[in-house]
């Protein structure tokens, strides 16, 4: 979230953004310079040992064959993420730090962004980096490392034709509607849930299938899914809370009405009175589901939160 944060306010202070993405990054990173970082910080034998061999385990296919390993980190280990950062510290962070002082820029394991005051400088950056990546055997990603234009209200709007979108960290930033603090609106450049998240959240929905537990009551349902919500708002609803609500909205309360529909005989191939049975349960009993809390409302009720 501080990087989300920190990358929403330089947006809006820098007018271009580098997009880097390092192809194949957890498959192609190299042992020796993680070694070589993790050494920086421990001088316990058995410390370098086990990252050594974490690392050079060989990978079991699905005919259960083995293949050996020379470089990459394993995946889903939880120890990856952790030696990815410490690699890209040194490899990627100090470095640029110490060879270009002058940018900012956030990132996160390989999700890297890096704001420029022009287009040209972006390009600079990008061969720049492009260059220090290959000394690690690593490649910038052709069609994914983009360079995008932050237009919002009050800047001019860039020659040509310019990507005006990224995501980063499971947000898609992009000019939006929004209020200024008179009361007017303005377009700014924020951040919002990104459409492979809602996606992600759509198929975990779908996989509840909420319609055919009939077994259980309203209060049953809560249990079950309010935790797992309740993530969903803490994390994707820190910015632009409004688009997350809408789709949860969308996405939980239409399958509360099939609930409904299957579990109440009065209902059955009845769905105008079930959406209303539903509303009338939300007024009296807002507390129930987590995302009737932020909002998200059967239809007909929604508050336009934000």
């Amino acid at each position: 979230m501080d990087a989300v944060d920190a990358c929403q306010r330089r947006c809006w202070r820098y007018d271009w953004v580098l997009d880097l993405d390092i192809q194949a990054f957890f498959d192609t990173v190299p042992h020796e310079p993680i070694l070589k970082a993790v050494a920086h910080h421990t001088d316990l034998p058995w410390v370098l040992l086990y990252v050594r061999r974490w690392l050079a385990a060989p990978m079991q296919q699905a005919d259960g064959s083995l293949v050996a390993r020379d470089r990459g980190t394993p995946q889903g280990s939880a120890i990856s993420p952790l030696l990815s950062n410490v690699f890209m510290h040194y490899a990627f962070d100090a470095w640029l730090r110490r060879e270009q002082p002058d940018i900012t820029f956030e990132r996160y394991c390989d999700d890297v962004i890096i704001h420029c005051v022009s287009e040209k400088q972006a390009k600079y950056i990008r061969n720049v980096i492009a260059a220090r990546m290959r000394r690690f055997g690593l490649t910038l990603h052709p069609e994914k490392t983009r360079i995008v234009h932050c237009w919002q209200t009050g800047r001019p709007k860039a020659p040509g034709r310019h990507p005006v979108e990224f995501t980063f960290l499971g947000y898609t930033f992009r000019p939006r509607y929004a209020r200024k603090n008179n009361g007017g609106w303005h377009t700014g450049f924020l951040p919002a849930v990104s459409k492979a998240a809602m996606k992600s959240m759509s198929r975990v929905i779908r996989g509840w299938r909420l319609g055919r537990c009939t077994g259980l009551t309203f209060g049953g349902i809560a249990t079950m899914i309010n935790q797992v919500v309740a993530g969903w708002i803490n994390y994707y609803g820190r910015f632009y809370k409004s688009r997350l609500i809408s789709f949860l909205a969308d996405q939980i309360n239409p399958h509360l009405v099939k609930w409904a529909m299957r579990k109440f005989k009065h209902l059955h191939r009845a769905p105008a009175k079930a959406r209303k049975r539903l509303a009338q349960i939300a007024t009296q009993h807002r507390d129930l589901f987590v995302h009737w809390r932020h909002g998200a409302l059967p239809s007909g009720m929604a508050t336009g939160a934000v």
